[in-house]
């Protein structure tokens, strides 16, 4: 835990994770929790949370010195590889999974953009990696209950819609990511060298590229194959 911060900062921190974590139970949970992809990825994420914990309450993440660093080679990388791995393996249990939850987690974004500020603002992550700089991934969570209510009102699917919003709030993830990678104190490092990006090698914060980016990523992934999937079908 930092010292210095303000206290609601983790509070709000913490609990934007596990509302996170509990949306993509929930759309799990909709899909058929008796299935083995189902009960493998309950299983992994609620290991993957308490691991990462442990290991940044540890200190594990602090260590800039080793390649690849720690905090992304331990972090979001194996829950990024089981994402491709259930897109091969596992495409029966995505297209089970519900579109309306898939879209409406994506308001988590908001109160995480919020935290990133206020990290920020105690020198802990670069101002590029928030609103106020090159980060507009807010933009994902503000248009969310917006796209959910034209997307799915009165009974009826706007399928394209889906299909281009999921597409441009996936390159908006992306740009945070490469700016986030691109600020961590590492041999990698090109910009925020004198703020750069440590805030996320502590706990709570190292849930957000281990937990919450990942979850993100896996909703965006598990929409797209699925209206795709139903557009070829269709036609």
């Amino acid at each position: 835990m930092i010292h210095g911060l303000p206290a609601y900062v983790p509070v709000v921190f913490i609990l934007t994770t596990l509302f996170t974590v509990g949306i993509f139970f929930y759309a799990i949970f909709r899909a058929g929790i008796h299935s083995s992809p189902a009960k493998f990825l309950i299983a992994f994420t609620s290991i993957w949370l308490v691991v990462q914990a442990v290991l940044a309450s540890n200190g594990f993440f602090q260590n800039f010195d080793v390649a690849p660093p720690r905090t992304f080679a331990f972090g979001p990388l194996p829950f990024f590889v089981l994402t491709f791995v259930y897109l091969i393996f596992a495409r029966k249990f995505l297209t089970e999974l519900p579109l309306t939850v898939l879209t409406w987690i994506h308001i988590i974004r908001i109160p995480v953009e919020c935290c990133l500020l206020w990290l920020s603002q105690h020198g802990l992550v670069p101002v590029e990696m928030t609103f106020e700089g090159r980060n507009l991934d807010i933009l994902s969570g503000v248009t969310a209950p917006i796209v959910f209510v034209l997307a799915f009102r009165k009974g009826s699917l706007n399928r394209n819609l889906l299909i281009v919003w999921n597409i441009a709030a996936l390159c908006l993830l992306t740009n945070v990511v490469t700016i986030a990678v691109l600020a961590f104190p590492s041999k990698f490092q090109m910009l925020a060298f004198d703020q750069p990006n440590i805030g996320v090698t502590y706990f709570p914060y190292v849930w957000l590229p281990s937990i919450i980016v990942p979850i993100v990523f896996f909703c965006h992934a598990a929409s797209l194959y699925k209206l795709l999937a139903t557009e070829r079908h269709a036609s």
